[in-house]
């Protein structure tokens, strides 16, 4: 079965402009804690087109977590527009929002992010069923099996290595169509050999899946195979 993509194709606003999939424009997030004011990201810009692989580089503090955080609706801009395949975060519906949490963005995180009571295959299909994707079952087992992982299927997540878990994590982002990948040093706790495998998932995310993939890292292995590399320094953008 061929797993049907939530991706589309942006839709050009009047007089022809083509969106990214990712945009963001003179963004800033300001944290307010008492008296303190800490700006963390300061008129940020920055596209990130449809099906590319991005690498973000950035010292500690320099606003890359806050970044992916706007990006994925979990957090919304003191000032500026966050605009994912061009329509605007910031004026979605509550609805909107949870669709678009479920269903159009997917997460891989520094530890995978598993239920390490489930299986391998209940992690991918717990996600598909939350994102209400058809024929959840047969989706997981293709989207394990084209990651090379249906060997690992029936065990438990918490008995699999950090990068098996990375790929069953990515494995749930391609078996859901999840048109933008939002991924926060996936690979900073694996060997070489591990991460070479996480990377190759992203490239076979944005190739065969057709998503867009964000990754945040300090690897300059990861940085390499990226499509483009964008450092953060400050809350904004240096190159």
């Amino acid at each position: 079965m061929e797993v049907e993509s939530l991706y589309r194709e942006p839709e050009p606003e009047r007089g022809g402009i083509d969106w990214g999939a990712l945009e963001f424009v003179d963004v800033f997030k300001i944290y307010v804690s008492g008296p303190v004011e800490t700006v963390a990201l300061r008129g940020l810009d920055l596209r990130v087109e449809p099906r590319e692989l991005v690498a973000v580089f950035g010292a500690s503090g320099s606003g890359k977590s806050t970044m992916l955080h706007l990006a994925a609706a979990l957090d919304q801009p003191s000032a500026g527009d966050v605009r994912a395949f061009g329509r605007p975060l910031g004026r979605l519906g509550d609805d909107e929002l949870a669709d678009y949490r479920a269903r159009e963005i997917a997460l891989v995180f520094q530890s995978g992010n598993l239920w390490s009571s489930l299986t391998a295959h209940e992690n991918v299909l717990l996600s598909l069923r939350f994102a209400q994707v058809p024929k959840p079952a047969e989706a997981a087992e293709q989207a394990l099996g084209s990651f090379g992982l249906e060997r690992h299927g029936g065990r438990r997540a918490g008995v699999l290595s950090g990068g098996e878990q990375q790929r069953v994590a990515i494995a749930a982002a391609a078996a859901r169509g999840a048109p933008l990948v939002l991924a926060d040093e996936p690979t900073a706790e694996l060997d070489e050999r591990n991460e070479a495998l996480v990377l190759a998932a992203l490239h076979r995310l944005r190739e065969e899946y057709r998503s867009t993939v964000v990754v945040v890292t300090h690897s300059q292995r990861v940085a390499d195979g990226a499509d483009r590399v964008v450092e953060l320094h400050d809350g904004k953008t240096v190159r």
